[in-house]
């Protein structure tokens, strides 16, 4: 049976590891470096068809084709199959990074670039590397893993100022606040960390987010 720890690979024929790394590194900047302006949306697998936050992902997705963004996914079903869906009715390029996974993660049928990757911290390269902004989704813990990833990178300089918006503040307001009265009060994060980060439940006002930070 094939080990689906991977990082336990590293065990075993670890310079054969180290060039299957560098493959996925390659391929993935080859196939997304003429991407153009793209917009990374992420959310959870788990949303079914026809519920609110899927037709919203779905309707965002369009949006951004529409004023000129293409539309970077995980590749798998939930949220990310609404907006490659999105994507893809509105005429863009509809990315899916999809992850090899023993469980749960299948790539939907709606994005028209398609890559794999057997390493999340490649796949999450990829996000960050050819996104214009971030938009969040209601999700789990890959979705969280996301979010604070973009967000650390964001506030420690290792990425352009980009915006990061949480979509659904019904979702994400809790912990919104539990971060003003946990971290800033204790002073594990500082109080224009916050700014980083927007919430909103307009898809209109998303666009308005991305193209103000184009301008400046």
């Amino acid at each position: 049976m094939k080990n689906q720890y991977v990082i336990e690979e590293f065990k075993l024929e670890e310079s054969w590891r180290l060039f299957r790394i560098i493959g996925e590194f390659v391929e993935g900047v080859d196939r997304l470096h003429d991407l153009g302006p793209a917009v990374s949306i992420f959310g959870s697998a788990r949303t079914k068809p026809g519920s609110p936050y899927y037709e919203k992902a779905r309707e965002i997705a369009a949006l951004m084709v529409e004023n000129g963004y293409n539309v970077i996914t995980g590749g798998g079903g939930g949220i990310m199959e609404a907006a490659n869906r999105g994507a893809t009715e509105a005429g863009g390029k509809s990315v899916g990074l999809n992850i090899n996974l023993p469980f749960e993660q299948k790539p939907n049928p709606y994005s028209n670039i398609n890559i794999e990757f057997n390493y999340f911290f490649i796949r999450k390269v990829m996000f960050v590397k050819y996104a214009s902004a971030y938009v969040i989704m209601p999700g789990g813990f890959g979705t969280m893993d996301e979010l604070f990833e973009a967000v650390t990178l964001i506030q420690t300089h290792r990425v352009m100022p980009l915006p990061l918006i949480l979509f659904g503040t019904e979702y994400w307001s809790g912990l919104i606040d539990w971060i003003k009265a946990r971290m800033l009060e204790e002073g594990t994060i500082s109080e224009g960390d916050l700014d980083i980060i927007k919430l909103t439940d307009d898809p209109d006002e998303i666009i308005k987010f991305v193209k103000a930070s184009k301008k400046d």
